[in-house]
């Protein structure tokens, strides 16, 4: 199992996963023509993508699905409330192309279980997914307002993380945005901030080598330096000191990350 995080960030957002039989995305949350270039400039393209996985309905998740599904003929996998949320935001999508994953469900494909999740975030079904292929796993957490016991029991022990660190919280409180996006950023449904990631992180990590990609920075309220430096720090407060065993890695909004093994 291979995967690069395409985009990550407010303005899009998508995970490319592939085993030697399949390969999914999870989300698009570019514009089609973005999303072609992404995978293109890792080496794939949507001719190998079986299937695109949702998340929930929010425009810096979905942006690129419909395009994608009708000039592609990919299937589009997403719970049934999330599905009626994206009608008429994504246009039309045959219904041949229109799969059901149900929360807290696992699909098979081959080798590789898909695992779905329920989060805490401001939209009306949102759940995320864990990658098992082979003895390895990949677990995406993003846009949860915090991270639940329930949570971190699906996602503990992975081999890799795709994990948000969306804000530094100081940055947040004294930043330009009105008080009632501050207050929903906060929230339960909100956004996990990089301290709050990293003591989640520090209950889920086992003790053997680990990789976690810190994503969905906010451009406005964290920086990449600060994200790595705050998290690092917790984690280190919490007896995890990262270069040993767990290694910390960047995602970016506009340039994928390298295409690496589990």
């Amino acid at each position: 199992m291979r995967f690069s995080v395409l985009a990550s960030g407010s303005t899009g957002n998508s995970v490319y996963i592939e085993t030697e039989q399949h390969a999914f995305l999870v989300d698009a949350g570019l514009s089609a023509k973005r999303m072609e270039q992404q995978l293109e400039s890792i080496g794939r393209s949507m001719k190998q993508v079986n299937g695109i996985l949702v998340t929930h309905e929010h425009s810096d998740h979905i942006k690129g699905i419909g395009v994608l599904a009708r000039r592609h003929k990919v299937p589009i996998y997403a719970n049934e409330k999330t599905w009626r949320a994206m009608d008429g935001l994504v246009g039309e999508i045959p219904m041949e192309q229109r799969f059901h994953f149900d929360m807290e469900a696992t699909m098979s494909f081959g080798t590789l279980d898909i695992q779905s999740f329920a989060v805490s975030h401001d939209a009306v079904d949102p759940m995320f997914y864990v990658f098992h292929e082979n003895g390895r796993k990949l677990s995406i957490i993003t846009d949860t307002g915090y991270v639940s016991d329930r949570m971190k029991g699906h996602i503990a022990g992975s081999d890799a993380f795709v994990f948000e660190s969306n804000h530094d919280v100081g940055m947040l409180q004294m930043g330009r945005y009105p008080w009632s996006v501050k207050r929903r950023i906060l929230s339960d449904v909100g956004h996990v901030s990089n301290e709050d990631a990293a003591v989640a992180m520090s209950e889920v990590v086992a003790q053997k080598e680990t990789m976690i990609y810190l994503s969905h920075l906010s451009k406005d309220n964290n920086m990449k330096d600060l994200a790595r430096m705050s998290v690092s720090q917790t984690l280190e407060t919490c007896g995890i000191r990262t270069g040993e065993y767990v290694h910390l890695f960047d995602t970016d909004a506009e340039k994928p990350t390298e295409l690496v093994p589990v």
